[in-house]
């Protein structure tokens, strides 16, 4: 099962990860997150993946009753539970925890890359029993709530640690978006040892720096408009736009987190109203077509000992429905979508399920 596999592959992708992080702790890794509200109540939740390496990610299905045990700075048992709710996601190097995911209720989690940013929360051997690391933290999440108000009433009750991933060799620098059914969103960081919540109101999530930053950000753009501009008269001379999009002229297009945030924030609130939760599906794939970031466009200074040049790419991009409890996703190697629907697995099963997310293109030709 997917527990006996880790110890194989995790040390391999781990040990790129630890290079990764090492020798270029600036890559971009440009992990974009929105939410769409459909007309007949879906609420859906989508994100990309972005690293400079391959996650070797899986969809897993985690039932209810499975036992859990958080992992602790000093090697002490941290917490544990037994999962109230199923859940099922996307993973990263096999890890029996979601990265990315919805539980049986409707509440989604996503896990954000936080680097420069994050400060976890001080520890001392007394805290071992409610402590979990970081890394375990989407995964409590599902297996405990069901809304974003009892996240947000619970949140405070668990220590998370800085806690050394050690197949990695480094603590994983995170933050956390939570959804629930009824679209309400909020963002969870550790900042200077502590807690910060924060509600998110246009449910957007990036990278560095902190959420409430990029919200103050928002106002740099308070010029953007959904619709073309308006010709100008400058005396004799009238300047007439170039063309479509000229309302939003001025929206930044680079890789970085913020400017990403105001692509995902303009983007996800002026498309047109989806009717039904599968059309919010498709429409959450097609806005973060404008986040997909090709392999070379986006790389470090540094190279890794081989050579090899380190570069961010979109690993995975998923979208979560919250109404269905399906998820979707599709991968670098193959755009076609696929799905996973939690509601047609066995939530009761004794072991994690994992489902390989891997395939290539196929190219169908329609040469008559």
């Amino acid at each position: 099962m997917i527990q006996n596999r880790i110890s194989r592959k995790v040390i391999t992708a781990a040990a790129s990860c630890a290079l990764l992080l090492g020798s270029a702790a600036q890559t971009v890794h440009a992990c974009t997150g929105i939410r769409l509200k459909a007309e007949d109540g879906t609420v859906v939740h989508a994100r990309t993946l972005e690293f400079a390496v391959d996650l070797q990610s899986e969809v897993i299905m985690v039932p209810r009753g499975y036992e859990r045990t958080g992992t602790t700075p000093d090697g002490r048992k941290g917490l544990q539970w037994k999962t109230k709710y199923a859940s099922l996601g996307a993973n990263g190097v096999e890890l029996p925890f979601i990265f990315d995911g919805l539980n049986e209720k409707g509440l989604a989690v996503g896990t954000f890359y936080f680097p420069g940013s994050a400060g976890y929360m001080p520890y001392k051997a007394g805290d071992a029993h409610k402590s979990i690391a970081p890394w375990e933290m989407g995964s409590w999440i599902l297996e405990n709530f069901a809304t974003v108000e009892e996240v947000k009433a619970n949140a405070g009750e668990v220590v998370v640690p800085d806690v050394v991933l050690k197949a990695w060799g480094f603590t994983p620098p995170v933050h956390y978006v939570v959804h629930d059914a009824s679209g309400k969103s909020i963002v969870i960081e550790y900042v200077g040892g502590k807690l910060h919540i924060h509600d998110n109101p246009l449910g957007v999530m990036s990278n560095t720096p902190t959420f409430d930053w990029h919200m103050t950000n928002l106002r740099n753009y308070v010029n953007l408009s959904l619709t073309n501009r308006r010709p100008l008269q400058l005396g004799t001379v009238k300047l007439t736009p170039f063309g479509q999009g000229s309302g939003m002229l001025g929206l930044p297009g680079d890789f970085t987190p913020p400017s990403r945030f105001v692509r995902a924030a303009a983007f996800s609130q002026s498309i047109f109203p989806s009717g039904t939760g599968d059309d919010a599906i498709l429409q959450a794939f097609h806005i973060l077509n404008n986040f997909d970031i090709p392999k070379g466009a986006a790389r470090d200074h540094e190279k890794d000992e081989h050579g090899n040049i380190l570069a961010d790419y979109t690993t995975w991009t998923s979208a979560n429905d919250l109404k269905a409890k399906r998820f979707y996703f599709r991968t670098y190697d193959n755009s076609q979508i696929r799905m996973v629907d939690l509601m047609k697995m066995d939530l009761d099963a004794k072991k994690i399920t994992a489902i390989s997310m891997k395939g290539k293109e196929v190219v169908k030709e329609l040469t008559p």
